[in-house]
């Protein structure tokens, strides 16, 4: 539907590339669909000529978002399924964001985004942050990709004989509930604790590769406990679920890191599953080394999930609900 000049909200008028114009707007329009539910705006579409029309703030937004993703297309880009919902999420949070930078990097993060692509803008500052910092403690809600980008930066670091091998680490803490006896031997039974971290290899560098690489050394994924009395050099290292480590834990695994290493620390301080009279190492972690040099603190929020919908409209509420439940409990105290 063509809306008219002379009345209903303002107008405005793009002509964009040929190339991918079809790829850009969708099946049936539906990218097109997409961007007016999140920015209020209504667009018409015919030929490479798109009218949006609404209030003149996101107008302009809008306009630059399909003039940029236009822009990648001409340069030879391949649009992928989510690349417009990523475009979106962006440009909602950080309005003047450079859509071919964040598509198109340079160095370290470019070399990840051939495999796996940030969906967020904090998702690309956490992997421009892992290229930069020799450690980074990255703190945030399930979902935002903390554990999945590590292991992708650490597979192209692999890959590039960066580093001689990936180490994996995650405490070995029950999530609120009591598991009993567990059959097998010590692997066996901590192995459950470390599936998150296999599922993520697997989906990233692949079974078979994964299979041989553990094999070989090469790839180690193991309870933090492990950790104790080692120095790992040429190495790439994840401690997961950092939230649920102790204070000497957390000393412990930092002190670990050798000469060319790099270490990535993840956790969710929402989700502490240490026992009620034991303080969080992550939480300690962050405001003793704040001011560092060279530690990179990275911090997701609620915008940067990318699982379903849902799950981000979940955690928000959890969130405003924390500061209720704390006074109550406060209240019930006095």
């Amino acid at each position: 539907m063509t809306i008219p000049r002379d009345s209903g909200p303002p107008v405005v008028d793009v002509t964009l590339g040929d190339e991918g114009i079809a790829a850009l707007f969708g099946t049936r329009d539906e990218n097109l669909r997409h961007i007016e539910r999140a920015f209020e705006v209504s667009l018409s579409a015919r030929g490479n000529r798109v009218r949006i029309a609404g209030d003149p703030a996101r107008q302009e937004v809008v306009q630059r978002l399909l003039q940029q993703m236009s822009a990648l297309l001409d340069r030879g880009y391949r649009l992928q399924a989510d690349d417009v919902d990523t475009a979106v999420r962006v440009l909602q949070e950080a309005p003047e964001t450079s859509l071919e930078s964040f598509f198109l990097p340079e160095g370290g993060v470019a070399r990840v985004g051939d495999r796996v692509r940030p969906r967020s803008l904090g998702q690309r500052l956490y992997l421009q942050a892992m290229a930069d910092h020799d450690l980074v403690i990255s703190v945030g809600p399930a979902g935002t990709g903390k554990t999945y980008l590590a292991v992708a930066m650490a597979a192209i670091a692999l890959q590039e004989n960066q580093v001689k091998r990936l180490v994996l680490a995650r405490p070995a803490v029950e999530a609120g509930e009591k598991l009993g006896f567990l059959p097998g031997d010590l692997v066996e039974k901590v192995n459950p604790y470390l599936r998150p971290l296999y599922d993520a290899l697997y989906d990233i560098i692949g079974f078979e590769r994964v299979s041989r690489m553990l094999e070989r050394g090469t790839i180690e994924v193991a309870p933090l406990a492990f950790m104790r009395g080692r120095t790992l050099n040429d190495s790439f290292i994840i401690l997961d679920e950092a939230q649920n480590t102790t204070s000497e834990q957390m000393k412990m695994f930092l002190t670990r890191v050798g000469f060319n290493s790099k270490a990535v620390v993840n956790g969710d301080v929402t989700q502490i599953d240490l026992p009620s009279r034991k303080a969080s190492g992550l939480v300690e972690a962050v405001e003793i080394l704040s001011g560092i040099e060279g530690i990179k603190f990275i911090k997701f929020t609620e915008r940067d999930v990318v699982r379903h919908p849902l799950v981000a409209k979940i955690i928000g509420a959890y969130e405003r609900a924390a500061p209720r439940a704390r006074d109550d409990s406060d209240a019930g105290t006095t």
